[in-house]
């Protein structure tokens, strides 16, 4: 097994700091590929969406009551939004978040598990060592693979910025 890059001082989860595994992703990178799973357990990929700008919304739990209201928020800002991908990626497990998507509603964003091998989390920068959950974060990655926006909240607990991520994904299209 390789090393993995552990960064300290990025983010607070309820006010005390943590480490966080995997490289800071930054605008002008090529976003990394990852495989997570789909609701039905079946694997995706970055190249899956590959043509389509992508919203990377990262939460790390959707029964909290922030990432409920950041996947609502972009549920309805993908609405609105065509030739735009929106992934939510989180370590729930796929059948809690199917069940999540039923009882919310949520039909425009494509809720994905990082459960089984932490792909995304290692190669995006966001999981948290102590807890084995992922940082709040979203990415932004335009149709040719570039990272165009990258916020890793600093406080995990917090929003993170929709209208700049929005703005970012109208810009790339």
């Amino acid at each position: 097994m390789t090393a993995t890059i552990e960064r300290q001082g990025v983010v607070t989860f309820k006010g005390n700091p943590v480490t966080l595994l995997g490289p800071e992703i930054k605008v002008g990178d090529t976003a990394p590929d990852f495989t997570v799973l789909a609701n039905n357990l079946t694997p995706v990929t970055l190249a899956d969406s590959k043509g389509t700008v992508r919203i990377i919304s990262v939460v790390p739990s959707l029964d909290t009551g922030v990432c409920d209201a950041q996947t609502r928020r972009f549920n309805e800002e993908a609405a609105k939004l065509d030739g735009v991908t929106v992934l939510t990626i989180s370590v729930d497990l796929p059948f809690a978040q199917a069940r999540w998507c039923g009882a919310a509603g949520i039909d425009k964003v494509q809720t994905l598990s990082d459960h089984r091998d932490l792909s995304f989390g290692l190669a995006y920068g966001v999981v948290i060592k102590e807890l084995r959950l992922l940082s709040r974060a979203v990415f932004v990655v335009d149709s040719n693979d570039k990272v165009v926006y990258a916020e890793y909240v600093p406080a995990v607990g917090e929003h993170p910025n929709y209208e700049a991520a929005i703005a970012a994904a109208k810009a790339a299209k």
